[in-house]
């Protein structure tokens, strides 16, 4: 697999489907984290900037096709790098 250099910037849609055409490994790899509404979210399976929503997984269930079952919410969304804030963090206390 290939990795996403570190200064390749996010896509404004990303998700964790390999099915979708929106679906990165190389930026996946790398360990996204999508805050929403002000709060990091976890269970984030897509997401989309220009638009402001993102689909969360609900529960454990799954649709007629194994898929988590999903809800689409509207807010502001801000995708980040999760490894890039630790480097930055680990330097100030040096």
């Amino acid at each position: 697999m290939t990795t996403a250099p570190p200064d390749r910037p996010l896509p404004d849609r990303l998700s964790s489907n390999p099915k979708s055409p929106h679906y990165d490994a190389a930026i996946l790899e790398r360990d996204v984290g999508v805050r929403f509404n002000g709060v990091d979210k976890t269970n984030v399976e897509e997401y989309c900037v220009s638009e402001g929503w993102v689909r969360l997984s609900v529960g454990n269930g799954k649709d007629r096709f194994g898929n988590p079952m999903t809800v689409k919410l509207k807010g502001p969304v801000e995708p980040y790098f999760r490894d890039a804030a630790p480097a930055a963090t680990a330097g100030d206390q040096s």
